[in-house]
C-alpha cells in the first residue's frame, strides 16, 4: 500500500485534503479496494479517490494492455503470424472469382478474393466485403450467420457452374465458406431450378429477368438487349 501511505506522507503536512488518486490495476479486488480505505482513515487521510485500470472506456493513464471493459462489445482477436489456407476458383457472371480462406488455431479468421484487375469498383467493393468478413470472425462471430447474410444476393450477371447457380460475387463468397465449414459441395438447391432456363439474369436496368429471343438476351419489360 505504498501509495496510500504516499498520500498520508503529504497529509501530514497540509491542512486541506489532499486531492490523490490511488491507481488500481484491472486484477484489483474489492478487498484491495477496502484495505485502501481503511489505511487511510487509519493515517487520519482525508479524502482519497480511487481508480481501477480498463473501468472506464477512455481514461488517461493506460497500460497499453486494457481491453475492452463494456460487456457484450465483440473484439475481434489478433491476427496471428502464420495461417492456413486454401484458394478457390469460382466462375461468376463478373469473371472468375479466387476466393482465399485462411485460418488459425481457432478457426476461419479471414477471407481474401481476387477479382479481374486491381483498382477496379468490384475488386474495391470485394475487399471491403472480405475485410468486414474478417473482422466478424475474428470477433467470434459465428460462420453460419455469415454465409447467410451473404447467400443469396443477386446481380444483374448470373453464372452457372457445376450444377449450380452463382447468384453474385458475394453469394460465391458464401459457397466457398459453406464448403470449408459445413461439407456442403454445392449441390443445386431448389432455388437454383427456376434459373436453368434463364442464365443471363437480371436487366441491368430495370431489374426484370433477361430472356434469350432471336439470338440474344433481352428484356421484354424496358427493351434493354445485351447484342
Amino acid at each position: 500500500m505504498l501509495r496510500c501511505q504516499a498520500i498520508y506522507f503529504f497529509q501530514r503536512f497540509t491542512h486541506n485534503a489532499v486531492s490523490k488518486t490511488v491507481n488500481f490495476p484491472r486484477e484489483a479486488t474489492v478487498e484491495d479496494v477496502a484495505e485502501v480505505y481503511q489505511l487511510a482513515y487509519q493515517e487520519g487521510v482525508k479524502g482519497i479517490t480511487i481508480y481501477r485500470d480498463g473501468s472506464r472506456a477512455g481514461q488517461v493513464l493506460s497500460t497499453g494492455k486494457t481491453e475492452q471493459a463494456d460487456a457484450g462489445v465483440l473484439v475481434p482477436r489478433k491476427r496471428a503470424k502464420t495461417t492456413t489456407g486454401v484458394t478457390e476458383k469460382v466462375r461468376t457472371g463478373c469473371g472468375n472469382l479466387y476466393v482465399t480462406i485462411n485460418s488459425d488455431d481457432e478457426g476461419i479468421c479471414e477471407v481474401f478474393s481476387s477479382l479481374g484487375k486491381a483498382g477496379g469498383c468490384a475488386s474495391a467493393q470485394l475487399e471491403a466485403i472480405c475485410r468486414l468478413i474478417s473482422l466478424a470472425l475474428r470477433a467470434g462471430i459465428d460462420t453460419d450467420s455469415v454465409i447467410r447474410q451473404l447467400r443469396g444476393i443477386r446481380c444483374p450477371s448470373i453464372a452457372w457452374e457445376e450444377g449450380k447457380s452463382i447468384l453474385s460475387c458475394a453469394d460465391a463468397i458464401a459457397g466457398v465458406l459453406e464448403k470449408h465449414t459445413t461439407g456442403y459441395e454445392g449441390k443445386p438447391r431448389l432455388e437454383d431450378y427456376g434459373l436453368v432456363k434463364n442464365l443471363a439474369g437480371q436487366c441491368p436496368d430495370c431489374g426484370n429477368l433477361l430472356v434469350y429471343q432471336e439470338g440474344c438476351f433481352v428484356c421484354p419489360s424496358c427493351g434493354y438487349t445485351k447484342c
